[in-house]
């Protein structure tokens, strides 16, 4: 890789750094004016996952009487896989449109652009800290108290934030162009993604082996089992085979980062004239 490659790599991470207060007050304002003018305000950014997990829990654990999922409760099952979905659903959509919402930003020449789709990214982190806490607290109160392994959470957040970071820059700039691909990502990624990740059932049970390494093959499922393991299996991410499984999500996650920024620092000249 030559100089100027390996500066177009490295140039969005680079502002990011040095941009990164002025990120953190719009990802603030962000999450606040989400939310204004509403009564309840930013308790809304809680109580919808909130009514999401009890919705699930109350149709398969006492519809379906889907009482544990292996060795452990369904309803841990199901709230250590949302939380990671419900971060890379929320991320993944508001980056999507982080061009589009800040549009009056885009067209100032002195503003810095590429901060736009990270400010998304955090705004939604601030719920995800909130539910990692409700999960660690309910897994507690059902005999899976917080260990050493838990730690690894923080490991896993980290590989949700880098994966959907590199894949809001590709998706936002090209949501400029193309307004459906907003519409296309909340049917045919998120409300089927959530099915195929997979977060409702036990994929490795239920799958023939063959079916079950294609289903890893998506990232999202390394994620939202690297939670499952942290809290309910007590499995480190450099075990067994799930090392090979970390050298490919970290493979493909770097290779979708270097792709969307590129996709993006290409774009962007044309934004302001789009938008």
């Amino acid at each position: 890789m030559n100089n100027t490659n390996a500066k177009k790599n490295t140039s969005i991470p680079v502002q990011l750094i040095k941009n990164r207060k002025m990120a953190l007050t719009l990802a603030k304002n962000d999450f606040k004016t989400k939310y204004a003018g509403s009564y309840l305000g930013i308790l809304w950014a809680f109580i919808q996952p909130v009514v999401t997990i009890l919705v699930y829990w109350f149709i398969f654990s006492v519809g379906f009487r889907a009482g544990r999922v292996g060795e452990h409760p369904y309803v841990l099952v199901i709230v250590n896989g949302l939380v990671p979905w419900f971060f890379f659903s929320e991320a993944l959509s508001g980056g999507t449109h982080a061009l589009t919402d800040y549009n009056y930003l885009v067209k100032k020449v002195v503003f810095n652009i590429d901060i736009l789709p990270f400010v998304k990214v955090v705004s939604a982190f601030f719920v995800h800290c909130f539910f990692i806490a409700v999960a660690l607290v309910l897994s507690t109160c059902m005999g899976y108290p917080p260990s050493i392994y838990t730690l690894q959470i923080v490991y896993y957040v980290f590989c949700n934030i880098v994966m959907v970071l590199g894949m809001t820059y590709l998706t936002s700039a090209v949501m400029v162009f193309f307004r459906d691909l907003g519409q296309f990502i909340s049917v045919f990624v998120l409300q089927v993604g959530i099915w195929v990740t997979p977060i409702m059932w036990d994929a490795k049970a239920m799958l023939p082996p063959t079916i079950h390494k294609i289903f890893m093959l998506n990232p999202v499922y390394y994620i939202v089992s690297g939670f499952k393991d942290s809290v309910l299996n007590k499995h480190w991410f450099w075990q067994g085979e799930t090392l090979l499984w970390t050298a490919y999500f970290w493979v493909i996650t770097i290779l979708i980062f270097i792709f969307g920024t590129r996709v993006f620092t290409k774009l962007k000249i044309h934004f302001a004239d789009i938008l």
